[in-house]
């Protein structure tokens, strides 16, 4: 797909599930499960769906999806269900591999966007996160099976020719951050990062290059941030976690992860009716049916229409 003179493709990672209710917050579940149906265990399913930017100049991957660190108990716990590695996806649909970026962009650093940032090398088995990790530092660590710091990374960058870069304000939060959302921030998404030297920290509004604007917008938490690409008159809004799936349209459907749900509201309210006078391309990150739409109104409502072909 073009948008203006830039190329822009969705990446799709791997299916994921996450709990129905905190995917839906105040919804009833009468509602929700009609168009997003649980399973067994009332888990919906969800995608990530990155977007790759060849500006001619620059290839630009934003978000690197759930990645591919997970241990089986965690595979099954999250229900993920991976067909292909990412860059098996990058290669068949961008016609580029991992080294071939030149830019990767986290809009924030929770798991299921950032996870594929960093790959093991075999040489640890995964670190599990807990709540008494210690955050504060800087530098790469690796725990074994036995607790203890091994002296060889476990971890490195997918993108070794990359410049990731991560506000300030959001990698101080992941770094640091509070009980209510602490388990989805793994230092092993950005540790490796700091020792590669790969990892730049930005403001919480910038311009990566032309066209191309990240802004920080407060609701899901409270350092995320969106992402818009203008060229040639027309705009691709990356919502991420702000507007998660096509349901998520409707003002009311709002995540319970959102750290400032009221403030979600009030973006939703604001954005939603410009992306539709405006006729934008929006890009939702977990709709695994529907990564890409624009918006139109019928009697009052407001819904995701597919791209035409």
């Amino acid at each position: 797909m073009e948008v203006g003179d830039y190329r822009v493709e969705v990446i799709p990672d791997t299916e994921f599930r996450l709990d129905g209710g905190a995917m839906f917050g105040v919804v009833p579940r009468v509602l929700w499960e009609r168009v997003s149906p649980p399973d067994e265990l009332n888990r919906v399913t969800l995608t990530c769906n990155c977007l790759f930017v060849d500006t001619g100049k620059k290839k630009i991957l934003v978000e690197t999806g759930m990645g591919e660190k997970w241990s089986p108990r965690e595979i099954e716990m999250y229900g993920i269900r991976r067909t292909r590695p990412f860059a098996d996806s990058l290669r068949a649909i961008a016609g580029c591999g991992p080294d071939d970026i030149d830019i990767v962009i986290n809009t924030h650093l929770h798991f299921d966007h950032a996870g594929g940032n960093t790959l093991s090398t075999g040489t640890h088995p995964p670190r599990v996160q807990t709540a008494e990790t210690d955050r504060s530092r800087a530098e790469p660590t690796v725990v074994d099976d036995s607790g203890f710091a091994g002296e060889s990374p476990a971890f490195q960058s997918q993108f070794k020719n990359a410049r990731y870069l991560v506000s300030r304000s959001e990698f101080a939060h992941a770094t640091s951050p509070h009980e209510r959302d602490r388990a989805s921030y793994l230092d092993n998404n950005w540790q490796p990062l700091i020792d590669s030297q790969q990892l730049d920290l930005m403001p919480d509004s910038y311009e990566p290059v032309e066209g191309i604007f990240v802004e920080q917008v407060r609701g899901h938490s409270e350092t995320m941030q969106t992402v818009r690409i203008t060229r040639g008159g027309e705009t691709l809004f990356g919502f991420f976690d702000m507007v998660p799936t096509r349901h998520h349209i409707a003002p009311a459907w709002i995540m319970s992860y959102d750290l400032y749900p009221t403030e979600t509201l009030e973006f939703k309210k604001r954005v939603l009716p410009q992306a539709l006078e405006e006729s934008w391309i929006c890009h939702l990150y977990h709709d695994r049916e529907m990564p890409l739409c624009r918006l139109a109104e019928i009697d009052g409502k407001l819904f995701a229409l597919p791209l035409e072909n």
